[in-house]
């Protein structure tokens, strides 16, 4: 259902039926591993001009990377990581996407 290299891959479908009778699929609830459980690669600091997609391609070969280093940052809005120009940043050693955390 997701790509490979999707915060959401691996994670199991879950089926609701309403009141109205009406059945809704939908993903099941990612839970985000606690920053510490994540490997330092190194940082980066943020300049003016960057999106975090952009620095995800750089640090980890993939703009898909994004959403670990949002979650080794502890953000809950993933944009707010380079709203400030000089912040400092942990970019994560790459993990495999699946169950069970944010990878």
């Amino acid at each position: 259902m997701f790509d490979e290299t999707s915060r959401y891959a691996g994670l199991p479908s879950r089926t609701r039926t309403g009141a109205d009778g009406r059945t809704v699929t939908y993903v099941a609830r990612r839970l985000v591993p606690p920053p510490e459980t994540y490997q330092a690669a190194g940082g980066a600091t943020v300049t003016d001009s960057d999106r975090l997609d952009l620095i995800a391609h750089r640090a980890m070969g993939t703009p898909a990377g994004f959403w670990q280093i949002a979650d080794a940052n502890r953000a809950v809005h993933p944009s707010d990581l380079t709203a400030t120009p000089g912040r400092r940043l942990v970019l994560p050693m790459p993990r495999a996407t699946g169950r069970g955390g944010g990878a």
